[in-house]
């Protein structure tokens, strides 16, 4: 039987790592709320929720750990030149509700429903608010047609999830993402668990000691709280 320790009022207080379950990979606590207090001192410890609804909060950090370093994304010819030639406009949080809303309708191969419930939508449109939350937007005229969304927290992003109506446009939206991310000098993008499409794109498996040594190390980014006031093209 699977004994988790309950998360209580306290938003800052977690169970130590080290106490995560090895099966299912990285379950460590149960309970809480999505406060903006709470998520900030999670992402900050390696931690993130991930549930179904109907479920409580379930609360992971695995280890290993699946992450992208922003200047080490394989760029294939034939994805470098859609990023070149595209027709959409790459913008950064102009529309982070909608890029939500989009992702959680977006069907997933094998799951029939979604696990960004509305309490889990309104907790990181609450993080966007705050600052701490952003997106990645592909535009087609008025039409958001692709992009993704996740947490920046110290020098690492961590990435959320992503939707594409338009062929390539969220692969386009990640480039994008790791030029500018490479620029101001973050080290990983973290993807959380592992995927077949991203490692395609380069990412690949850190130890959790190694990943919460990278997120919890010094860093003097300074990023203001709307990203699209610092965002440049970087498609060329």
């Amino acid at each position: 039987m699977i004994s988790l320790t309950w998360l209580n009022s306290d938003p800052t207080r977690f169970p130590s790592l080290n106490t995560a379950l090895h099966e299912p990979d990285g379950l460590l606590a149960a309970g809480g709320d999505l406060s903006t207090e709470r998520l900030i001192s999670a992402y900050k410890q390696g931690i993130f929720p991930w549930y179904s609804e109907g479920e409580p909060i379930l609360w992971w950090s695995p280890d290993p750990r699946f992450v992208l370093k922003p200047g080490q994304i394989k760029i294939s010819r034939s994805l470098a030149k859609n990023v070149r030639n595209t027709t959409l406009r790459i913008k950064m949080d102009s529309d982070f509700r909608q890029l939500i809303n989009h992702c959680s309708a977006q069907p997933r191969k094998g799951q029939p429903g979604t696990w960004i419930t509305p309490e889990m939508k309104q907790a990181y449109i609450d993080m966007h608010h705050a600052g701490h939350a952003h997106s990645v937007e592909c535009w087609k005229g008025n039409q958001l047609v692709g992009g993704l969304y996740g947490i920046h927290s110290g020098q690492v992003f961590c990435g959320e999830s992503m939707f594409s109506h338009e062929s390539n446009a969220s692969k386009i939206a990640l480039v994008q993402l790791c030029r500018f991310l490479q620029h101001h000098g973050f080290k990983l993008i973290d993807s959380q668990v592992y995927t077949a499409h991203l490692e395609s794109l380069g990412a690949g498996m850190i130890s959790r000691d190694e990943y919460i040594k990278t997120l919890q190390q010094p860093t003097d980014i300074n990023m203001p709280a709307n990203w699209g006031d610092s965002f440049e093209d970087f498609s060329t």
